[in-house]
């Protein structure tokens, strides 16, 4: 009984913690946003990882300006989204520009 207990308050503590279960977030990759012009254009470029074991994909500043037809870089955000303590992960750069 008491190993169930101490597994179960383990259990709680870890989903009480924030961003644990579910995380989607956006945020600037640019440190000095006072001047930022997004532009007429966006790109996205993606990379994953699933089971903490596997990891796939190309999120370079490259990547997302090539799908976006960008050739000049305006501003930069990352997305993350996370599910089940980073069981599946994904994360998102997006380009502006012209």
């Amino acid at each position: 009984m008491s190993r169930f207990v101490n597994v179960l308050v383990v259990l709680v503590l870890l989903f009480m913690m924030s961003g644990c279960a579910y995380v989607n977030t956006r945020s600037p990759y640019d440190k000095n946003i006072d001047n930022t012009e997004l532009g007429s254009k966006v790109g996205k470029a993606h990379n994953y990882s699933l089971l903490w074991l596997f990891a796939w994909g190309d999120a370079s500043y490259a990547a997302a300006a090539k799908d976006g037809d960008i050739s000049i870089m305006k501003h930069a955000d990352v997305e993350y989204y996370t599910v089940l303590f980073g069981l599946y992960m994904r994360r998102t750069v997006l380009v502006y520009g012209e």
